[in-house]
């Protein structure tokens, strides 16, 4: 019996034993687990503090070389002259918006092999593609002995059809890329005036109202919009319509001005004389010339046209996929308040809409299209004569056309590590007299 007692005994320490070290065992995971959580937890706040800081340093001197950048653009505009070019024997720009990609890479590959940038006689590829890269290894090529650099290299990306300026459209330069301190800044100017003028959808007079819309519709219609989009922006369109009417025409009008100001008077109570200050109003006349009509107008509306009130993803929806092409409504809509479209260097869309309020906007377009290639037009007279027969539908629109771009913006972005600045300026220009209408900071 006593043994039985003692067998009993140590079957009950040996499990109260394992029952300890379970519980020792299973508190030291569960410590292990919050510890590591902690750690975890610690490393990540500390990691991603130190991403925020370093954004922050990115983000400062990102923003600091876009705004010298910005200074430095301003400063060099008084001397820029854009000069428009012949283009016989290039395709046209026109059309390249409603190219499909297959159909545009084509192009660029015809256009290569007769520019002489390939062997047109050669049938296979992969000669042509050899020809390419040797042709164009100078500029584009940086190590001509590393093989497979050379294999992975695109030729066709290298080729760009020149616009009215030279390089693509809508550039009125070359974009200019350099290193400022850590960050990498480009400036690329673009022509306003080649652009399809938003506020011309605004246009309340009865007389060209139907005109106006029509027009707007054709430009939606070539950007491959569907009916529910175009829709969609004209009422947007209609609601900035109603906060102010977008005007072409200006005549210099007066304004009554009041101005208030303090005027001094003295009063005397008990034989002390003390000072006080009455309001003063003044009524007065200001006479405001159209040029500054049109520069209030043009403010205003690009601040509308920059506001939530416009649905800028129904725009800057791509109208063609492609990996190379960046091709949207956006792209080709003057969204800062431009009056006037340049025939010289607007895209065949933009001309029908402009011609669309005299009529015969078609055969207009392709007439000059097929003109300025060889020689831009330098005046109105000359356009007339040129298109005698439709003498009349461009009479109806010379208010709506202009031969030379005077509206411009200014894209300048600056990144440095994970940072990106922009900013983008829209300027008028008449001869070196430069005037800043808008600037928007991104």
């Amino acid at each position: 019996m006593k043994k039985v007692w003692i067998m009993a005994e140590q079957g009950l320490y040996n499990c109260s034993g394992r029952h300890r070290a379970g519980i020792v065992l299973l508190v030291t995971l569960v410590l292990l687990v919050v510890l590591s959580t902690l750690v975890y937890t610690l490393s990540s706040r500390v990691s991603a503090q130190r991403h925020r800081d370093q954004y922050i340093i990115d983000y400062s001197q990102a923003r600091y070389s876009c705004d010298s950048a910005v200074k430095y653009a301003l400063a060099s505009l008084e001397d820029l002259e854009p000069v428009l070019i012949s283009r016989p024997n290039v395709p046209d720009f026109s059309d390249l918006f409603a190219m499909s990609e297959v159909d545009y890479q084509e192009l660029l590959a015809q256009y290569a092999a007769e520019a002489g940038y390939v062997d047109s006689n050669e049938d296979e590829s992969l000669s042509s593609f050899s020809d390419l890269v040797s042709s164009l290894e100078d500029d584009d090529v940086n190590d001509s002995n590393d093989i497979s650099e050379a294999n992975d290299y695109d030729p066709l990306a290298s080729v760009k059809i020149p616009g009215p300026y030279g390089p693509p459209w809508p550039f009125v330069t070359e974009p200019i890329e350099f290193e400022l301190g850590s960050a990498t800044v480009r400036i690329e100017i673009e022509d306003e005036n080649a652009k399809y003028p938003l506020g011309w959808a605004l246009l309340a007079d009865a007389q060209i109202k139907r005109e106006a819309q029509v027009g707007f519709e054709i430009f939606c219609e070539w950007m491959g919009m569907d009916r529910g989009d175009i829709d969609s922006l004209e009422e947007q369109l209609k609601e900035i319509g109603a906060i102010k009417p977008f005007k072409l025409d200006f005549k210099t009008i007066s304004r009554t001005v009041r101005t208030t100001s303090s005027a001094p008077s003295r009063t005397s109570s008990s034989g002390t004389t003390r000072s006080r200050r009455t309001p003063l109003t003044r009524i007065s006349r200001k006479t405001i010339s159209p040029a500054a009509q049109i520069a209030e107008q043009t403010a205003f509306f690009a601040r509308l046209f920059h506001s939530s009130m416009i649905d800028t993803e129904i725009l800057a929806r791509p109208s063609v996929v492609s990996e190379s092409r960046d091709e949207s409504a956006l792209k080709y809509m003057g969204t800062w308040s431009s009056m006037k479209v340049n025939i010289n260097t607007a895209p065949r869309h933009v001309l029908e809409a402009a011609f669309i309020f005299g009529g015969d906007a078609e055969k207009i377009a392709d007439e000059i299209i097929r003109q300025r290639r060889i020689k831009p037009f330098e005046d109105m007279d000359e356009l007339r004569r040129s298109l005698f027969g439709y003498s009349d539908s461009i009479r109806k629109c010379e208010k709506y056309i202009t031969l030379t771009s005077r509206f411009f913006t200014i894209r300048v972005t600056a990144v440095s590590g994970v940072a990106r600045a922009s900013s983008i300026i829209a300027i008028t220009k008449d001869g070196k007299k430069v005037q800043r209408v808008a600037v928007m900071n991104i």
